[in-house]
């Protein structure tokens, strides 16, 4: 028995594999913009370019091990876009957390709670996804 979801075929998807350092998530993001635009979706750009800064430095911050790329996938259907981000540290998980209002960091996980239609987390062998979808 198959109890899993079907998942739509994408109308149009891409993977780009990154450095983790800082510089690359404004690189990340300015590429999902270009992708979304180019895509026929800018009305998404801001909120997907947002997902993706918030994703990509979870996973430099929290998933980064020596010597190991991490990589950000984007997909589209026709009733959603998906954007995922593969780190290979998959024992540190997105935490849900309220942080002071006078600290910078530690409010990822709620902007993408806030600005997402559905995220989660997929557990892979060696490393986590973390995917975050926007309705069309």
């Amino acid at each position: 028995m198959n109890d899993s979801c079907p998942v739509p075929t994408p109308t149009h998807f891409d993977t780009v594999t990154y450095t983790p350092t800082p510089r690359t998530v404004p690189l990340a993001r300015r590429h999902i913009t270009t992708l979304l635009t180019t895509w026929g979706h800018p009305a998404l750009a801001l909120n997907a370019a947002l997902i993706t800064s918030e994703l990509c430095t979870n996973a430099i911050l929290h998933g980064r091990l020596p010597g190991r790329l991490y990589r950000v996938e984007t997909s589209l259907t026709a009733r959603s876009l998906r954007i995922a981000v593969t780190d290979p540290k998959g024992e540190s998980l997105p935490v849900h957390r309220t942080p002071a209002p006078d600290t910078t960091t530690g409010r990822g996980p709620l902007i993408v709670q806030r600005l997402a239609n559905r995220w989660a987390v997929e557990y892979l062998t060696v490393g986590k996804t973390v995917w975050a979808e926007l309705d069309l």
